[in-house]
């Protein structure tokens, strides 16, 4: 301990010596830690650390694959009643779905993203309320008292707080319900629910080929998943011949591990990706820091000499070398922890709040990260210094005696070696630079994609319509036209239109579609999506007609089956035919209704903006068809800015019904930016990388030429006698940065050819974009130019006398 002490107190003091090394050391190593920092904390909170319930090793999620498709689903309420009754490789199955529920007391109605859960579902998950307590098993059941359970920021905004609010009555979609506890805080199980209401009584009249149900389970001790997947896969298959299910469109159950349905593989590949960039900052980092050891090495060879020379081994010398580095890495390392609560404050501003992450996604400035940050600021000091340690110790002792007295260089093999870390550092830049590059234009390319309809004057809002008085069909549609008719009304509205769905945002369905007049075997007829549509549906959109006519009023409101399809259902149900007056059904209505084609539109997007496919078959039902309580509302405005509206349309709504809750308003334009906000984040985080690996590349060619630079003062004072120009010496010396740059941008553009192929899936740009690797390699060789130059405008001004005496 002793000897450690004696060696950090002579550490110490020789790095307060050399501030300018010192401050240049602890900035590069700062910038690759941090960087370094802020990403494991996002990695280890999506890939690492454990999920946030009892036991979650022990959880997996139950689903239901198409062999025949591939189509994968979630599972039937019958269904799932069948598999926990049969089951014997789980201890319990709890299950979960999506649903509306609207807090409609107050002055203003607020419509909550809620799930309907099985009694089983939080004591198997084992979590607990904060207050209260959640289901019993005779509140799960048909017909029982109604009872909810809110989430801790629910009850903080709306109650403020108030424990009193436990056995309240509220009204939750103009029902009264018991509130019968509160959740912990942050909890929003599955994903981002404020509102939890029992499953069993909102599902009694569920069928079996509807599977929308999330459905979870805990395996039984000593069952393997493979276990209990083999095993599920077989009582699906039972249940299939016991009720007579069609065999020829079978579907087979399965165990999936929690993570892989949580956590989807895109964003753990990026994420992966990500945490493999902030390594090759640090490498470069620490290729940085080693060039400048390596340098400080030479003007230390007489001391180390020295030190040889009056009993030091080499290993004493290299220990206290290694606690030099150690103690600059360390440096970095405290300055690296603020910078990273900054990086990750600026990573959560890049997420809209209109599209937060699950809840169980949270990083923080936590034990495990600050251990991290520990860890690698030690390991960096071993790796960055381990080489100039080797180097420095291992001289000559007569050699190192004569060169520390004339201050010459210490050899080819360690220019070598210097200008082989910064051929390293420029490739490790290059390659980060290019995936930066790749994912900006990926943001640029979705920014100006063309979705087939102007989204600029278009606003848009969700609506539901909660309670038992919407319960009726026709109820519903009442009020949508009525709303419909207030909205139009406004002077400055063009046109107006409702469907569950809003292009770019989600909605709509989809099923089989099956042609008139064409045989097609189960299973194989092709894919349709479709949706219900009110008023001027594609009046609002600003969607041309190819062939036909759109819905006349007394259409939409009529129970006439007939639709509006868009070019790629025309080719795909009667190649290039003619499709007006022909007629087509979907596979599962049980009623086989006949739809006839009125009208044909060209294809335009309707689902999410970054999905590569081509625009699927779609076609537009009058809204009857597709009935629900969600409605999306378009508003096409007839000039300016089409969110001045919003008030008075929310003023119609209410006027049309106080009890509807509205929410989710945006531009049309917004809601664009919102679909693919990802690739601007992950731009700008690689960016970052990219900027930073730039930085420290450049101060790499920049130390190694302006050394080379000093070290061949004799031969450039030699030049200059013989009569070399200015522009001759900065020639020589910028053609030495570019020799290493070069290399080092060739062997970057064949990193980059590889690694970018890894993220191909995440881009929507092609993963060898020549813009990108040929932007990017000659900005490279800009700033590797830049960086040579200023040690070059030194070396002119060496005088040939002094240069000449200089031995």
């Amino acid at each position: 301990m002793d000897a450690f002490l004696q060696d950090l107190r002579f550490a110490a003091r020789t790095l307060r010596k050399s501030p300018v090394f010192t401050g240049i050391a602890v900035l590069c190593l700062t910038l690759g830690i941090a960087t370094n920092t802020t990403l494991f904390s996002i990695f280890n909170a999506i890939l690492l650390r454990p999920f946030p319930f009892a036991h979650p090793e022990d959880l997996v999620i139950l689903r239901e694959r198409n062999p025949r498709t591939g189509d994968e689903a979630g599972i039937s309420y019958l269904n799932y009643l069948d598999w926990r009754a049969q089951a014997r490789a789980f201890t319990a199955m709890g299950v979960t779905t999506s649903r509306s529920l609207t807090i409609t007391e107050g002055e203003e109605p607020e419509r909550l993203t809620g799930q309907a859960v099985s009694w089983t579902l939080f004591p198997m998950l084992g979590v607990q309320p904060q207050l209260g307590r959640v289901f019993r098993e005779d509140e799960d059941q048909r017909g029982a008292p109604d009872v909810v359970l809110l989430s801790d920021a629910v009850w903080r905004r709306r109650y403020n707080s108030d424990s009193s609010v436990i056995g309240r009555t509220i009204s939750v979609n103009n029902l009264p319900h018991t509130v019968i506890g509160v959740m912990p805080e942050k909890f929003a199980f599955p994903t981002v629910s404020e509102l939890w209401v029992p499953a069993a009584p909102l599902l009694a009249g569920d069928r079996r080929e509807w599977r929308n149900l999330g459905v979870f389970a805990r395996l039984a001790p000593g069952v393997s998943r493979l276990q209990a997947d083999r095993e599920v896969a077989e009582i699906s298959e039972r249940v299939s011949r016991e009720y007579a299910l069609d065999p020829d469109n079978s579907w087979v159950g399965s165990a999936i591990e929690l993570r892989r349905e949580f956590i989807p593989e895109d964003v753990q590949l990026i994420t992966v990706t990500m945490m493999g960039a902030v390594t090759f900052v640090l490498l470069i980092a620490c290729a940085n820091v080693a060039n400048l050891m390596l340098t400080r090495a030479t003007g230390r060879s007489r001391e180390i000499a020295i030190r040889t020379a009056i009993g030091a081994g080499r290993g004493r010398i290299i220990r206290q070398l290694l606690t030099e580095s150690v103690l600059v890495a360390l440096m970095a390392g405290v300055v690296a922890v603020p910078l990273t609560w900054v990086g990750l404050n600026l990573v959560d501003l890049g997420i809209p709040p209109e599209d937060p992450i699950p809840y169980y996604i949270d990083w923080e400035m936590d034990t495990p990260t600050l251990l991290y940050t520990a860890g690698i600021s030690i390991l960096t000091g071993l790796v960055f210094g381990l080489m100039p340690a080797l180097q420095a110790s291992g001289g000559q002792l007569h050699a190192a005696l004569k060169e520390g007295g004339r201050g010459t260089g210490t050899g080819a093999r360690k220019n070598r070696l210097r200008s082989a870390l910064v051929v390293f550092e420029v490739a490790l830049a290059l390659v980060l630079l290019v995936g930066a590059s790749l994912f900006v234009r990926s943001f640029l390319a979705l920014q100006h994609a063309d979705v087939g309809f102007d989204t600029s004057r278009i606003m848009t809002m969700r609506f539901f319509l909660p309670g038992t008085r919407y319960d009726s069909a026709l109820a519903r549609q009442q009020r949508v036209e009525d709303i419909l008719r207030r909205v139009e009304a406004l002077p400055a509205v063009q046109a107006a239109t409702s469907s569950n769905l809003i292009p770019i945002d989600g909605g709509g369905a989809g099923d089989r579609v099956v042609a008139e007049g064409k045989d097609v075997p189960a299973g194989e007829a092709p894919w349709l999506f479709y949706t219900g549509v009110a008023g001027h549906w594609f009046e609002s959109l600003g969607v041309p007609l190819v062939a036909g006519r759109t819905f006349s009023d007394a259409e939409l409101q009529g129970t006439e089956p007939l639709a509006v399809i868009n070019r790629a259902t025309a080719k795909l149900l009667w190649g290039d035919g003619e499709a007006l007056g022909r007629r087509f059904r979907l596979a599962a209505d049980a009623s086989q209704q006949w739809f006839t084609v009125i009208g044909v539109v060209p294809d335009f997007r309707v689902d999410d903006l970054d999905d590569r496919g081509a625009i699927p078959p779609s076609a537009y039902l009058p809204y009857r068809f597709l009935d629900v309580r969600n409605h999306g509302l378009m508003i096409r405005v007839r000039s300016g800015d089409p969110a001045a509206v919003t008030n008075a349309v929310r003023a119609e709504i209410r006027a049309s019904d106080a009890g509807i809750p509205v929410f989710g308003a945006a531009t049309l334009d917004k809601v664009r930016e919102l679909s693919f906000w990802q690739y601007g984040l992950f731009g700008s985080m690689f960016g970052v990388f990219g900027g930073v690996a730039l930085f420290l590349a450049a101060i790499g060619v920049y130390g190694v030429i302006s050394y080379g630079v000093s070290q061949r003062t004799q031969e450039i004072g030699v030049r200059v006698a013989l009569g070399a120009q200015r522009r001759d010496v900065i020639a020589l010396v910028v053609r030495q940065g570019m020799v290493l740059a070069g290399s080092g941008i060739a062997l970057g553009l064949l990193g980059a050819f590889g690694v970018t192929r890894v993220v191909t899936s995440l881009l929507f740009v092609s993963a060898t974009d020549p813009v990108s690797f040929g932007g990017v390699a000659f900005f490279l060789a800009a700033v590797a130019v830049l960086a040579s130059y200023f040690p070059a405008r030194r070396a002119t001004a060496v005088d040939p006398i002094s240069a000449l005496r200089f031995e």
